[in-house]
Order: C-alpha cells, then structure tokens, then sequence
C-alpha cells in the first residue's frame, strides 16, 4: 500500500521535490492556494512587460501522477498525522491524514507593521502582485498624461519609490528604468523632466549579500541612471499620497513597491512545531522537523541552526531536490546522507543591459553578466514551454517595445 505524503506549497522547493518523488511508492497530494509554480527570480520583468506573467508560472496540475488541492492549510495537528485546510473562495473546510508531511511554505513580505504599508504599499512575491504593479505603472503615465493638472501633481504620479536594496528592489529599479528609457520616452512626450526614481534601503549599501565592489559598481550605475538612491534611511509612515522618512522629510508618490525583507506565514506563526527566534521551524541536517519522525521543512521557513542557509530561490530547490529522493529510498529502507548546500552564487539585473554576477569562479559586471544571468535563467526555467516564451519574450521587447495597453 502507498504512503499518504501531503505536501504543502508550489514553490521552489516543494516543485523540485515533487518532479524527483517515486509516483509508484507514494500517494501525493499537493496541498497550495497557489495552483502553478512560478519561477520568481523572472517576477521583476513581467511588471513592466519585459516578460509575459505566463511564460514564467508552470500549472501544478502539470504533475499528473499527483492530487492537487487548491486551499491554505491553516493547523497542522503533529499528533494525530492531520492537518486541516480551508478554501479561501468556498471557506469549505477539510481534513487530510498523512504519513509523511513535507513543508514548503515559504514566507511573507514583512511590514515592520510600518503604518500605512498593507493598505497602499504594492508587494511583489506573486504574478498577481506584478500585474497590480503593471497596472498601477501604466497608470501613473496616463495619469501623469491629462491636461490642465498642475506640474506638482505631474511629478507626484510619476514619483516611484522601491523600499527595498536587496535583489527583488534593485531588479525592479532597473526594470523600471528600462522601461522610461526604452518606451517611456517614445510613447509619453514631453514627461522626461517629471519622472522621478527613488530606491529606499535601512542599509548603508545596496545587495549586501553581494561583493562590495558589485554594491557599489550597483550605485554607480544608478547614479547614472538617474535613480536616487537613499541609504541608510527607512519609511515610517505611509498615506494614500504622501510617504514619510526617517529623516523627517516626506513627500507625495505614484507607486510605491515594497521589496523589503521576509517572515513567517500565519500557519508557520501558529503551528506547535519547534522554531527558532525568527520563527522558521527548526529541521535536522536530514530536514526532518526537530522531535518529529515524520514531517520535514525546507525552504525559507526552515532552518538547520548549526547551518543558516541563505533564504533564496537557489538553496529551496536544492533542498527539494535532495528531499524527493531521500523520501524515495527511506522508503525501501535505504540509509541516506545529509543535505549539503554549496553556494552556487548570485546573480541580479540592474538595467541598461548590464547585471551582476557574483558566484565563486567568477564575480563580474556589465553587459558580459548581463548575457550570463540571461543564459542562467533560461537554463534553469523548469519546462521547454517556459523557456521559448521567455525566449520569445525578451526577442519581442527588442524588436517592438513593451506593450503599454491597460486592461
């Protein structure tokens, strides 16, 4: 008789460990209010039409040998091997038994409960998060665009801040970027003076997982590129209009994307499984849930304490990897080997046809990294439909432009 293994989430890590799991040794059900995988580290692109939503998402009901379930698990019951569910249209409820648990839910965009953040700040974590975002852009424009308003309110609608240095904040700054220079400029004459780019970071640099030569090689570019960036400053207020700084200035936006750092979901909050101070449940150099036999976690809302992975897209699907087959063979009894994580390092477009890569044979940047990064994502989209849209995509943009309709 096959085993009941539930798994929780269609990220990064829960997709790579379904493609590796045994189908003939296992009952999988995949439980995510999320029905596609999507492959976040193209996100930045789709907000301005570089890329298309759908070239980068994968249907989970792709995966034929599985039952997928369209809900949010809200309450893991370790003791009895259940979790309960609950459909967020229907609000019908359910309960699923399991012998194995595998958790891979990911986590938030974390406010700081910063007033104002949750009401008219834009997050940028799902294709519906980026097709706001896109919406709201080609907004600002038009808005920007109509007669007898003044030149205050011109420059106000085109004012676009970012709070956030890290990847998600500097890729969509310069996507952005591209976005004026390439398009912009040719369909909305007579605007250049008013657009206005700003980048907010509680740091002194910017990608400060990076190598400080690519941070201020980052800086560098920006400056060029017009984009203000504000370091060691941080939002403590947000209205519908006007945002304040720590610095007591403030002034009024069109858009404001939040990219700041991650906590846990609700379900990681509240479950009794043994976490850490920063609320990621604590798992063994197996992934096993510390004092469990039976549930395991990976990705951001997991961590092994004697080794703090970083949080990214790269150590999640690792990690899934690794976890299909060792549930494939302790299964059939086999011993398995711990996880091991080697850094393959990162990589981050910053506009103008030029990125950034930072891996450990080679640390480099400009238009050289710029043709590497897109090598790499394409290498690493998950299906052969995934990488000829993106293809197509991106050989689109540069012949037509971007699409500025709205709908």
């Amino acid at each position: 008789m096959k085993k009941k293994l539930v798994v929780l989430g269609s990220g990064f890590g829960a997709f790579s460990c379904l493609k590796e799991i045994n189908y003939n040794l296992f009952d999988v059900k995949i439980v995510s209010p999320r029905n596609h995988f999507l492959f976040t580290c193209l996100l930045p692109s789709t907000t301005v039409g570089t890329i298309e939503f759908r070239s980068i998402i994968e249907p989970i009901r792709n995966i034929k040998k599985a039952h997928y379930i369209q809900a949010y698990c809200n309450r893991i019951v370790s003791s009895i091997n259940e979790i309960h569910c609950e459909d967020s249209d229907t609000k019908k409820t359910f309960e699923l038994e399991y012998d194995t648990l595998v958790i891979s839910v990911g986590e938030v965009t974390n406010t700081f409960n910063i007033e104002g953040v949750k009401e008219y700040a834009y997050f940028l974590r799902e294709a519906a998060d980026a097709r706001k975002i896109r919406i709201k852009v080609i907004d600002c424009f038009e808005n920007a665009s109509l007669p007898n308003i003044s030149e205050e309110e011109r420059r106000s609608f085109l004012r676009f801040v970012v709070c956030g240095g890290g990847p998600t904040g500097v890729e969509f700054a310069a996507e952005l970027h591209d976005f004026i220079e390439e398009d912009v400029r040719k369909n909305y004459k007579g605007l250049d003076n008013y657009i206005e780019v700003i980048l907010i970071e509680a740091g002194d640099k910017l990608l400060n997982t990076f190598d400080e030569k690519l941070s201020q090689y980052t800086m560098k570019i920006f400056k060029r590129q017009r984009i203000n960036v504000k370091t060691n400053s941080y939002i403590t207020r947000i209205t519908k209009n006007e945002i304040y700084v720590n610095d007591g200035s403030h002034f009024k936006y069109g858009l404001l994307v939040w990219a700041t750092g991650n906590t846990a979901t609700d379900l990681i909050k509240n479950c009794d499984l043994p976490k850490n101070e920063h609320n990621k449940i604590i798992v063994d150099r197996y992934l096993k849930v510390k004092d469990t036999s039976n549930i395991y976690g990976l990705g951001d809302c997991s961590e092994i304490p004697e080794e703090p992975y970083p949080a990214t897209a790269q150590t999640a699907q690792r990690q899934g990897k690794y976890l299909g087959k060792s549930l494939n063979k302790i299964i059939k009894g086999k011993n398995v080997k711990p996880f091991r994580y080697k850094d393959l390092g990162m990589l981050a477009y910053i506009g103008s046809h030029k990125a950034l890569a930072n891996i450990r044979q080679y640390k480099g940047s400009g238009f050289a990294a710029w043709l590497f990064w897109r090598s790499v994502y394409i290498t690493k989209l998950v299906s052969l439909k995934n990488k000829v849209l993106v293809l197509f995509d991106w050989f689109k943009t540069f012949v037509f432009g971007r699409d500025i309709s709205n709908f």
